[in-house]
């Protein structure tokens, strides 16, 4: 069967990771481990007693058969039988403890893990998220880390222990007879190369495997978040078909690693059945050669069968170990993205005493994958106690005036001052508390309408969330049973649309902030909720700046202030009545909403 697309893709970006360094990914896992460097050497002690109490229990086995056995002394039964309690008594405990404590290790590092990826994800910009994706961002803070979790867990409980018990095992054996020592050191090796073989092969597949999990986490979460569109447009089949394709082609690399874990496991297997028949009989010449004792063969079988047991689990841990080593290097590559936002060295706080609380002063911008400038030479001011509207058509940037105010994007030419002072000299921190914002798209959180409400103030209370509820004119809120501890889905779907966006706003409200920022967030209000809403913002923010985005005449028409912008371009600045005469775009879009003898001026 040919490859898919994603195949290919995925593919090509392996051979572009070919022969690159892991030590990146290697100093990653070494930071996360360092902060629990004595729960980690706490670890190897219990499991120290773990592997002596195996060790020691053939030894005086062997020693039992040899000694009491032969001259039939109860004492020695009981003496070497005691020993043999002790160290398996010794050897479940190590084993229980160093089981509790490498699960605690390995449960503090992937939830700090996440914690970093997440926390990097905080600081990307636009072309940031746009380059990884929220599918992927998703993979790589949980799946991802999980991968890497249970990978450290398995290294340290089957991987860490093999190369102590392979040389103990192996030195007892040459201690017990030089001809046996050899024959187990040469098991190990091929069973040392078998696995190596195993690993080499599987390591791009692993790779491969998280770019799927990437992938179908994209496409799934496309059809499921517009399952609406395909169902309503009949696109149902071909959905479908993206969706196995990519289905299929993560089943078909998974197949090929289970397929090495079988041959790997039935090859280890087969070296076991082999292995205990040849110590047999090769034990039998030598004691009868009278070169070794009777009870050496015992000892010996066990040897071999703990190496190669010991041997097989780590087999099934290090195949698991290229696909960590993918994850971490995906975590790499988003812990090592450099934000374009950042807070300076040494912030200023802004001077919140004057009336103008924000100013373009001829500010531009420009996106990094971009040809050309989004906004261009943007000069206008948002006064206190004033109503500053934007309006343009679809893709003049409007939107994006709201992104730089709350510093999501920087100016690439010009400036914007906040406060009297330049916003890249202001914490981010610092100055979004100074904002209250209502997207473009309003969302809401899973949980209560009061703790959606209280993501503007933590401690607002009930009183102050109900009169910000009025002020939005969500009164629909007095009429649900459970009023404010009305349960809100993800997203706010439980709720229309006009209804996120009063709620929305009313967050805002909440806030209490100096400039409120408010973009298209009355597009799904009818008329005469918008007329209402409007008129009750204007005695509610009297003594705040506000910025109002929106596409319709009439939810501006008595702002203070319209900026018109085309094209990125400030093509008219002024009252409504004023751009009606001056302004043949804003004119335009006024005559487009409405019919002309409706239209003031």
């Amino acid at each position: 069967m040919s490859e898919t697309t994603i195949e290919q893709e995925l593919r090509r970006e392996a051979k572009e990771r070919h022969g690159r360094p892991t030590r990146p990914s290697l100093s990653l896992l070494a930071s996360l481990v360092a902060p629990y460097r004595g729960l980690a050497v706490a670890t190897l002690v219990a499991m120290l007693f773990d592997l002596s109490g195996m060790l020691l229990i053939p030894t005086q086995l062997s020693a039992m058969i040899n000694t009491a056995v032969t001259t039939q002394d109860a004492s020695e039964f009981l003496v070497h039988g005691g020993l043999m309690l002790a160290a398996a008594l010794a050897g479940s405990a190590g084993y229980i403890t160093s089981t509790w404590l490498a699960s605690r290790l390995c449960a503090n590092v992937g939830r700090d893990l996440r914690m970093r990826v997440y926390r990097a994800s905080l600081s990307f910009s636009a072309t940031d998220f746009n380059r990884f994706g929220t599918g992927s961002m998703i993979t790589r803070t949980l799946s991802d880390a999980n991968v890497v979790q249970q990978t450290l867990l398995m290294t340290i409980l089957m991987i860490f222990p093999v190369p102590i018990m392979c040389a103990i095992s192996v030195g007892l054996a040459f201690a017990t007879d030089f001809v046996m020592g050899w024959v187990l050191l040469a098991v190990t090796l091929v069973t040392l190369a078998i696995s190596l073989v195993a690993i080499r092969g599987t390591a791009p597949v692993f790779t491969r495997l998280q770019g799927f999990i990437d992938a179908m986490n994209a496409r799934l979460r496309e059809a499921i978040t517009g399952v609406r569109v395909v169902r309503a447009f009949g696109r149902e089949r071909l959905t479908r078909e993206r969706l196995d394709e990519t289905f299929d082609a993560y089943a078909r690399n998974a197949i090929r690693v289970n397929y090495v874990f079988a041959t790997t496991d039935l090859m280890t297997f087969f070296i076991m059945n082999g292995v205990e028949s040849l110590i047999m009989w090769l034990g039998a010449d030598r004691v009868g050669a009278h070169a070794m004792q009777i009870g050496s063969i015992s000892a010996l079988i066990e040897y071999a069968m703990l190496i190669l047991f010991f041997m097989m689990m780590a087999q099934f841990a290090m195949l698991s170990v290229p696909r960590a080593l993918a994850c971490l290097d995906r975590a790499v590559e988003a812990l090592e993205v450099s934000p374009q936002i950042r807070d300076a060295e040494e912030c200023k706080e802004p001077a919140m005493v004057g009336e103008e609380v924000a100013r373009f002063d001829h500010a531009s911008l420009r996106y990094a994958d971009a040809d050309e400038d989004t906004l261009r030479d943007l000069d206008f001011s948002i006064r206190r106690g004033q109503v500053c509207a934007i309006i343009g058509n679809t893709g003049s940037g409007k939107s994006t005036v709201a992104k730089m105010l709350l510093r999501f994007c920087d100016a690439t030419e010009g400036s914007l001052r906040f406060g009297g002072v330049d916003v890249r000299e202001i914490s981010q921190e610092t100055l979004r508390s100074h904002i209250a914002y209502v997207p473009q798209k309003a969302w809401l959180f899973s949980g209560t309408i009061a703790e959606n409400l209280r993501h503007g103030r933590a401690d607002a209370t009930d009183e102050e969330l109900w009169h910000a509820l009025d002020v939005a004119q969500a009164s629909f809120v007095r009429e649900l049973p459970d009023g404010l501890d009305s349960r809100v889905a993800q997203g706010g779907t439980n709720f229309s649309g006009g209804q996120r966006q009063r709620l929305a706003i009313a967050r805002a409200l909440v806030r209490q902030a100096d400039l409120y920022v408010f973009d298209d967030s009355f597009s799904a209000l009818d008329f005469k909720t918008d007329a209402a809403l409007r008129h009750a913002l204007a005695s509610e923010l009297a003594g705040a700046a506000t910025l109002i985005i929106a596409q319709r005449v009439s939810t501006i028409h008595d702002a203070n202030r319209i900026v018109v912008l085309k094209d990125g371009r400030i093509v008219g600045l002024g009252t409504h009545d004023a751009l009606m005469q001056t302004c043949e775009t804003y004119r335009a879009i006024a005559q487009s909403q409405a019919r002309k003898e409706d239209i003031r001026g």
